[in-house]
């Protein structure tokens, strides 16, 4: 069993890394992430774990923006100092809680929980992890309508509608408008996939590709899916065999 624990408090993941070791009987391969950056690396890189323990308020911002960001499709069980009234929206779709400081007995009892809803663990957790963010931040997730790029001296407004695809180069980010129109802009790319919302794919560290934008999958033995665009663009563009299934779904979502 692969468990992630994500909690910017290294002693209080030390201290919940020990007790869920303790509990369970079989063997169980424990990851800990301090930040939402180093969550959204991991779960854009790795395979899915089959269960996630995760802090709500990391030191550079919601634990949320990190499910927002990947398509993640484990289970959540949220390691909180939050009220229990506050929490009721948790339990939607198998997502517990433990209130912090957690006992063993409630830790426990949430790993029960998780064995008995396994089965119900096999879709995105996006509009249910929107609302949470909204629940906790009072403002809903915003979506861009448009991105600013920078040509010459001047800068410009282009629709996100308008934009194929969006690769780094040479430590930068860059866009390929449908009509050919290259540009460079001075967000990195896990700000543009929270931005760009659902019609876009991080298809790796490199790629986050528009779904408009692609003609043809083509496979490969390895598993590896390779992406074709409508566009002129030379360099590959590879979808990992542990990300393909969530590619194939998303594209065909649309």
């Amino acid at each position: 069993m692969r468990i992630v624990i994500i909690e910017d408090e290294s002693l209080v993941a030390d201290d919940l890394e020990l007790n869920i070791i303790k509990l369970l009987s079989e063997p169980v391969e424990i990851v800990k992430l301090m930040s939402v950056k180093e969550g959204i690396e991991y779960f854009n890189e790795e395979d899915m774990p089959d269960l996630i323990f995760s802090d709500i308020q990391l030191g550079d911002g919601l634990s949320f923006e990190i499910f927002l960001a990947c398509e993640v499709l484990s289970p959540v069980i949220f390691c909180t100092a939050y009220d229990e009234y506050a929490l009721d929206a948790f339990k939607a779709n198998g997502i517990d809680y433990i209130l912090k400081p957690f006992t063993t007995e409630t830790l426990n009892a949430a790993l029960q929980k998780y064995r008995q809803l396994k089965k119900r663990f096999s879709t995105a957790q996006t509009p249910q992890m929107e609302a949470l963010m909204q629940m906790m931040t009072g403002t809903s997730v915003q979506r861009s309508s448009s991105v600013l790029v920078y040509h010459q001296d001047k800068i410009i407004p282009i629709d996100v509608d308008d934009i194929a695809i969006f690769y780094l180069a040479n430590e930068m980010v860059h866009l390929i408008t449908f009509s050919g129109k290259r540009y460079f802009l001075n967000k990195n790319l896990d700000e543009m996939e929270r931005l760009s919302g659902n019609t876009f794919f991080r298809a790796n560290r490199q790629f986050l590709v528009c779904r408009k934008a692609i003609t043809d999958v083509s496979s490969f033995f390895t598993r590896k899916l390779s992406i074709n665009l409508k566009i002129p663009f030379t360099e590959k563009i590879y979808v990992s065999k542990v990300k393909a299934p969530h590619f194939l779904k998303w594209l065909s979502n649309g």
